[in-house]
């Protein structure tokens, strides 16, 4: 991805990850993707449905492609001040079996998706 084309997916990762936080106090890696138009909310549905067996499926970008968006995204939001937590997603399914992001179930790529990003501990 060229250096144009990165600088206009981190205003998108930024645009879309700030006003994630303030409407739900945290920012995901699902709202990263979404902000860049390669995943769509009704893509999100179906693998939380369990129609689909991971979210790299519904994701309509190549996998360097989406390696780059989450490495930008990890990037603002540490430059942001966020702090890291790591979240369990479970289907919306009867069994609520735990979701797949990726793959390969790569642990290390499943722990970077699956990890919510929350503004710093207040001090009062």
């Amino acid at each position: 991805m060229n250096p144009e084309n990165q600088a206009k997916l981190r205003r998108k990762i930024a645009a879309a990850g700030g006003a994630a936080v303030t409407k739900n106090g945290y920012v995901t890696a699902v709202d990263a993707l979404l902000a860049t138009g390669w995943l769509r909310p009704e893509g999100v549905e179906d693998w939380r449905r369990g129609r689909v067996p991971y979210l790299e499926r519904v994701v309509v970008a190549s996998l360097p492609k989406i390696s780059t968006a989450m490495r930008v995204f990890r990037s603002w939001a540490e430059s942001a001040g966020l702090r890291p937590s790591e979240t369990v997603y479970v289907s919306w399914t009867r069994d609520r079996h735990r979701l797949r992001f990726s793959k390969s179930g790569n642990p290390n790529i499943e722990r970077a998706y699956s990890t919510h990003w929350l503004p710093p501990k207040s001090d009062r």
